[in-house]
């Protein structure tokens, strides 16, 4: 993800480094509600949604809207934050957009976060869909989970100290 990035891309993404996640393929992935991967921590746990294109585009119809309210279901059950993850084929840079599934009832750390991540754009019919222009850059997302609980921030840092903080 990084090799085509800035340096400042780069340092972002690589502060997950001190506070790593785990995250495993979800199993029969594209089941309803549990999202192709699960990203878990101690603090955070997202079930992840990846898709891929070489359209900055996605609309949700049939299988895939199914799989939208269903996350949104899991979600809401669970007290969990449901993410898309949109990959636009052929971006050099950060590739990745990060849109979240608005769910009713978040707590903590997740509800904070969610205010800060852009949901799914609609279309004029009310209808939910990934534009890859409307999200948040990977690298954004990752500096921002990376800054709970005390984990030093990138923009804090002096540009001279940015690389030096990610090699030690």
């Amino acid at each position: 993800m990084t090799r085509s990035c800035s340096e400042l891309e780069r340092a972002k993404a690589m502060q997950i480094v001190q506070r790593p996640f785990l995250v495993v393929r979800a199993p029969g992935s594209g089941s309803e509600g549990t999202g192709d991967i699960l990203a878990l921590r101690g603090d955070m746990c997202f079930p992840i949604e990846v898709k891929s294109s070489k359209k900055d585009r996605i609309y949700l119809s049939g299988r895939t809207k199914d799989q939208y309210n269903a996350l949104k279901t899991t979600g809401e059950d669970c007290g969990l934050l449901p993410l898309y993850g949109f990959r636009l084929k052929g971006v050099r840079g950060d590739s990745w957009r990060i849109f979240k599934v608005d769910v009713d009832g978040l707590t903590g750390k997740l509800r904070h976060l969610s205010r800060s991540v852009p949901s799914l754009p609609l279309t004029k019919t009310g209808s939910q869909f990934l534009d890859w222009k409307k999200g948040m850059p990977l690298h954004r997302f990752i500096a921002l989970i990376s800054k709970s609980d005390g984990a030093r921030s990138i923009e804090s840092l002096p540009d001279s100290k940015l690389l030096n903080s990610i090699s030690n």
